[in-house]
């Protein structure tokens, strides 16, 4: 599961990571970006250029094209066969780039937030996939990021994580690859030891919040042998 992300960087940062694509001067960064918003992606139709899309996939076959947020992740498990998703895993794939996600760890009743992100403080490049509603003359894209298994060090908050392309050697096959069999092997859970976590506030769970302090570690409560 992958239900909220951040994309917090500079333009250098993202050129260094993404040296195929061209990014602009001026980006929108955002601490909390949330189903339905607008993110940036990089589609197989124009992998040289960043562009905002919609999260929460709507079908080329929607009846109404309403992004209701049902649709931000994709399993990789089977998605070849799934009807939202069958044509755009050969067809219409992406790249979204991203410095961290969120997930929350069950204590009781609450829900617990945490940021994860790269060891190595890298960007984060989750494996995605788009599509395009349209219905007189007017045209609306969004994408899913496609979830594989939790790795060792995820599998104590959710059992489910996006899939990361790590090197640009992968993120170019992801969009350029037309044997449906190499593009299911790159779909793989990341290595454990590749991430890092730690608790944020549970201000990131509103959408209306979006600031640096989403960022900033909150110190777990002493437990009873602490």
């Amino acid at each position: 599961m992958c239900g909220r992300f951040s994309l917090v960087t500079t333009k250098e940062k993202l050129q260094q990571q993404l040296p195929f694509v061209e990014v602009p001067d001026t980006m929108h960064i955002s601490y909390n970006i949330a189903p339905t918003q607008d993110a940036y992606v990089v589609t197989d139709e124009d992998p040289s250029h960043l562009q905002q899309l919609a999260w929460g996939l709507v079908p080329y076959w929607s009846d109404d094209g309403k992004n209701a947020g049902r649709l931000i992740n994709a399993r990789r498990e089977g998605i070849e066969t799934k009807p939202s998703f069958k044509i755009p895993i050969r067809k219409r794939r992406c790249l979204v780039p991203a410095d961290s996600f969120y997930e929350w760890r069950k204590e009781g009743r609450n829900r617990v937030p945490y940021r994860i992100l790269l060891k190595d403080d890298n960007l984060m490049v989750f494996a995605g996939v788009w599509d395009e509603w349209r219905k007189d003359g007017h045209a609306f894209r969004s994408f899913s990021i496609i979830t594989t298994d939790a790795n060792g060090d995820m599998a104590e908050l959710h059992d489910r994580m996006p899939v990361l392309l790590t090197t640009p050697g992968q993120q170019r096959r992801w969009l350029e690859l037309e044997d449906l069999d190499e593009v299911l092997t790159l779909l793989q859970t990341p290595l454990d030891g590749s991430i890092k976590k730690y608790r944020v506030s549970e201000k990131v769970n509103s959408v209306a919040n979006d600031s640096p302090m989403l960022h900033t570690e909150v110190l777990e409560p002493p437990t009873l042998f602490s």
